[in-house]
């Protein structure tokens, strides 16, 4: 499946929020959008009158970009799922995209950042009530177990990880278990619990258009 490859701090710069793809450097005063607020290429520091259309679509890109950077096809989906469940689109929207496996890795803590996250995965060393799961795009339930593998126990960035995430903090939907290296998905997180800042509702009305 075809990846972004470029610069991730220019995708935060572009949507002129922290996004967090890099991690640690996200934290500290190295973040590109902390040194540079204005969009990157020769005309960004241009000020440009943003149509209807082009907010609903930095939306969407934004929280596209902010969920490891999902390809757009792979993104429709999840929205034409939502809008086929009873309840708020944009808020399932959002529920599906919390629940892929590469995401509750990175919330408990055992990666910096998604792309990290997702490459723990597609290498065999995230487990799923036991199980082995390599699908980054796995979706979780309420009361599901994610824990690593004896292999990934042993990877130094993932303790390192874990460390850093008792200072950042766990979601309260989640319950880990920090010397057991799992965690536990305890109920599917309301809008409040989602740390994410997009206007969800803008993204409904540029697909529903």
């Amino acid at each position: 499946m075809a990846r972004y490859r470029g610069a991730l701090c220019r995708v935060c710069r572009r949507e002129l929020e922290k996004l967090y793809l890099k991690g640690d450097r996200c934290y500290t005063d190295k973040c590109s959008v902390e040194r540079r607020r204005y969009p990157p290429g020769q005309h960004g520091q241009r000020r440009s009158k943003i149509s209807d259309y082009g907010i609903q679509l930095r939306e969407k890109q934004k929280v596209r970009h902010g969920y490891g950077l999902l390809m757009e096809k792979q993104f429709r989906r999840y929205f034409e799922e939502a809008s086929r469940k009873k309840g708020v689109t944009g808020e399932l929207l959002l529920q599906f995209l919390e629940r892929r496996l590469d995401n509750m890795v990175y919330r408990m803590g055992f990666a910096d950042n998604r792309r990290q996250a997702r490459q723990l995965v597609r290498h065999g060393f995230v487990t799923v009530n036991g199980r082995r799961v390599d699908i980054p795009s796995f979706l979780l339930g309420a009361g599901d177990t994610v824990g690593m593998s004896e292999k990934g126990r042993k990877i130094p960035s993932v303790s390192e990880s874990m460390e850093k995430a008792q200072h950042r903090g766990i979601p309260g939907w989640v319950a880990l278990e920090s010397e057991q290296f799992r965690a536990r998905v305890e109920r599917i997180p309301s809008r409040d619990e989602i740390p994410v800042t997009a206007q969800e509702q803008l993204i409904v009305e540029l697909y529903s258009k």
